[in-house]
């Protein structure tokens, strides 16, 4: 028989989820804390002075208590002390952030990319010189604990290496090992797929907070998916789950860049729109070239109409095949598609009146990323946080804080 946890093991998960809680709530006051972890306010208090201790929370006084009595103290993450790196590598754009305990962006870089396969070093030493930079700026007593990066890509999550990416790399790349040596922390860079953490960031941060069951689908040249089950995502077997773009809705159809034809993204991606639009690739890309088909379709443009319709129609039947199969509460349209959805959405809804099980889509809600084109980003955050919030102590240890 295996032996129950021990006193220590207790304590060190009770400081992580008393940490998480303040994390993604924000301040919270120890009667708070105390209700929500179901644990007696002596608990409660030697657990915080622990946290208070290692310089990860504060405690402070209420600004305002409305009730008699001695205020129950308001502890807070020290967004400004304990920090890490999140990247984003897509097609259009290098971003770069540090951000602080609780979510908070304390500072960012931003650079526009070169469509095409990148460049390993160059994309790694591009993000390292934005990291270097913001790193110069923060005060001496601030510890970095971290560090991910989102990528358009499958990534194996034993390794971050990029196994395949058909519209950003031609060969597997080593980006976390690459990104980490290039950076020079003494910090192992996770690297997770960009619909995957946008789900993450949506769930925990964004329209889908609280939301168990969701799926987050994300656009750029392609599409990618992120699905969170009963508050856990689905990262599959070696981490390359989600890939709801290569579902093939239309076979026989467009041609995708994974080689297939009538994959999701070949019938709904940028290409298929600007193409059914009337506007050439040689033009202008991108979200403002999506952008610009939406709002030509809102003045009248038939044209832009017809094309919206058209690929509204092969979205709408690409989510009610993931409805039917996964059964979710909510579904976010992210990245590119935020902007399609909008200009389609009846044709979306209409797709999935036919297509959806009535079961299925009687309480479903259809929602656009609230954290826009952040999610990918706040996803990563939240990647390069997980050690911590499941180790408090042994973390900060580990990078010396």
């Amino acid at each position: 028989m295996r032996a129950g946890p021990s006193q220590e093991e207790i304590r060190r998960h009770n400081l992580g989820a008393l940490l998480r809680h303040v994390h993604l709530g924000g301040p919270t006051s120890r009667a708070e804390l105390t209700s929500r972890m179901g644990l007696n306010r002596s608990t409660i208090m030697a657990l915080t002075s622990d946290l208070t201790a290692a310089g990860l929370v504060r405690e402070e006084l209420p600004r305002e208590t409305g009730r008699a009595g001695r205020p129950s103290l308001v502890v807070r993450p020290e967004s400004s002390r304990v920090y890490v790196f999140a990247f984003d590598v897509g097609p259009d754009r290098l971003a770069a952030a540090r951000v602080g305990l609780g979510g908070v962006i304390l500072d960012r870089r931003e650079s526009v990319r070169r469509r095409g396969a990148f460049d390993l070093e160059e994309v790694v030493g591009a993000l390292a010189a934005f990291a270097r930079q913001m790193h110069r700026k923060t005060r001496a007593d601030t510890v970095c604990v971290g560090a991910a990066a989102a990528v358009s890509g499958g990534v194996d999550r034993s390794d971050g290496v990029v196994r395949y990416g058909p519209n950003l790399l031609q060969a597997e790349a080593p980006f976390g090992e690459a990104l980490a040596r290039k950076l020079g922390l003494g910090l192992q860079v996770s690297v997770g797929n960009d619909a995957n953490l946008g789900a993450l960031a949506e769930h925990t941060r964004g329209v889908g907070v609280s939301v168990r069951d969701l799926i987050y689908l994300h656009g750029d040249v392609g599409v990618g998916g992120g699905v969170i089950a009963g508050g856990h995502l689905l990262g599959g077997h070696e981490g390359f789950g989600g890939e709801v773009g290569h579902m093939v809705v239309h076979p026989g159809g467009r041609l995708c860049g994974c080689g297939s034809h009538g994959c999701l993204e070949a019938e709904v991606g940028e290409r298929a729109l600007l193409e059914a639009a009337g506007r050439t690739t040689e033009g202008p890309l991108g979200r403002d070239a999506v952008r610009a088909v939406v709002d030509a379709a809102d003045r009248g443009d038939i044209v832009a109409q017809a094309a919206l319709s058209r690929v509204g129609d092969w979205l709408g039947l690409g989510v009610a095949n993931l409805v039917n199969i996964f059964n979710p509460e909510m579904v976010i349209f992210g990245g590119m598609l935020r902007e399609v959805y909008l200009g389609s959405a009846a044709q979306v809804r209409s797709r999935l009146a036919i297509d959806a099980l009535p079961a299925h889509r009687e309480k479903l809600r259809l929602r656009t990323s609230e954290l826009a084109d952040d999610a990918t980003l706040v996803g990563a955050a939240e990647l390069a946080f997980a050690h911590v919030l499941a180790d408090p102590l042994e973390a900060l240890a580990r990078v010396g804080g």
